[in-house]
């Protein structure tokens, strides 16, 4: 991947830092309920103090869509800002304007500021260039620390990054270090793991790691998908029948890019979708006409332990069955451990993404001993289908 710039890069001394960040937390009456996010913020933020300069927060909140939504302020996050951070942050009831300028004016050495959220104008989910300017017009620097939103090709994370000396946040770099890692120059073999339910919601994705990886495993509902494509009855399993033609397309593609892609041996089927449901474990190709399959069997489970043992480089999308109901989740934590113990013994790199991944690998316990996992949703799989992502390519840019 080509280089962009990093905090090391910059002189920040005496300068107002324009920080672009991912603060939109879950709320519930009036409250953050999950911090991490704000949390995940702070080292970019103090190490911007201690080189000197002053952070001033741009983020987004929800989807205001250009409008000003008081249940979508920014304001409602300043104790919880305040408690990760350790210190009084100053709030802005404006991004751009008289307030904003005279908010950032008030600033000394030490300080921290929250503009009030970008999505409240129209001009910045347009990326309108004059939105972009009156942002320019308060700081000196713009660093980008929300990878989360750099598929967007927004004015707080594209535009500015054309108008302002650049650079990543700690936060970005450790998930642009951590993706090209994983996909950009990995040790190899590399294995992938893509799970959920359709196919059609992950074409780009498939298409893009057969030709990157060198084994691709693929689990959940997608898998009934390729079954079918070989003509294997999965009974009343979910399946996108008319995805048949594109999933036998994709085994042809993977045979001649050199991926090996595996598929469920065994799996545990159940006649009904609930907790702790009557199930049993059939081979693949014996999915009783009135049952379906959640999840993945201990055979394919030990296969995939297998190609995790060979590989040096683990990605990570998706669950490889039901994971939220039990025990439809055992193929899910048995792959999750099995991963997280080469992981600790340093034999593999693994990196995951995806809300589902995230859960799921959380639900296993397996989250901690993972390489990096990923929280960033869209631009994680963005990444991961072979697109550039606008933020990270104005990043890039800047630098030249």
């Amino acid at each position: 991947m080509a280089r962009f710039n990093t905090l090391d890069d910059m002189e920040l001394d005496g300068k107002v830092v324009l920080t672009r960040v991912d603060v939109n937390v879950p709320m519930e009456n009036g409250q953050v309920t999950d911090a991490t996010r704000i949390e995940k913020i702070v080292p970019t933020v103090r190490k911007i103090q201690e080189k000197g300069g002053i952070p001033v927060l741009l983020a987004h909140f929800d989807r205001p869509k250009g409008q000003r939504v008081d249940s979508m302020s920014l304001r409602q996050i300043v104790p919880a800002l305040e408690a990760a951070l350790g210190q009084t942050v100053a709030f802005a009831p404006e991004a751009v304007g008289g307030d904003a300028k005279r908010a950032v004016a008030a600033l000394k050495p030490g300080d921290v500021l929250l503009l009030e959220n970008t999505r409240f104008y129209p001009g910045e989910e347009t990326n309108e260039q004059v939105f972009a300017a009156s942002l320019a017009a308060l700081g000196q620097v713009y660093v980008n620390d929300a990878f989360s939103a750099a598929h967007r090709a927004h004015a707080s994370t594209e535009g500015l990054a054309r108008l302002l000396p650049s650079a990543a946040g700690l936060l970005m770099e450790a998930e642009l270090n951590a993706l090209d890692a994983a996909l950009g120059n990995p040790e190899r073999p590399v294995v992938a793991v893509v799970g959920g339910a359709k196919v059609s919601t992950k074409l780009d994705l498939l298409s893009n790691l057969i030709r990157k990886v060198d084994h691709l495993v693929i689990g959940g509902g997608m898998a009934n998908t390729f079954l079918v494509a070989q003509g294997i009855e999965v009974g009343k399993s979910l399946a996108e029948r008319d995805m048949a033609d594109t999933a036998r397309q994709i085994l042809s593609d993977a045979k001649s890019a050199g991926c090996t892609i595996h598929l469920p041996v065994d799996v545990v089927v159940a006649r009904e979708f609930a907790a702790n449901a009557p199930h049993e474990v059939v081979a693949a190709d014996a999915c009783p006409a009135d049952a379906m399959i959640l999840d993945a069997g201990p055979a394919t489970v030990a296969k995939i332990r297998e190609v995790f043992a060979q590989s040096r480089t683990l990605i990570w999308n998706g669950p490889l069955g039901a994971f939220e109901i039990e025990p439809f989740d055992a193929a899910t934590n048995a792959a999750a451990a099995a991963a997280a113990e080469l992981t600790r013994e340093g034999r593999l790199v693994s990196v995951a993404g995806g809300g589902d991944t995230v859960a799921a690998l959380n639900k296993a316990g397996a989250a901690e001993d993972f390489t990096f996992i990923s929280t960033a949703g869209g631009a994680f799989l963005e990444w991961m289908e072979g697109k550039d992502l606008p933020g990270v390519a104005a990043l890039i840019a800047s630098r030249r």
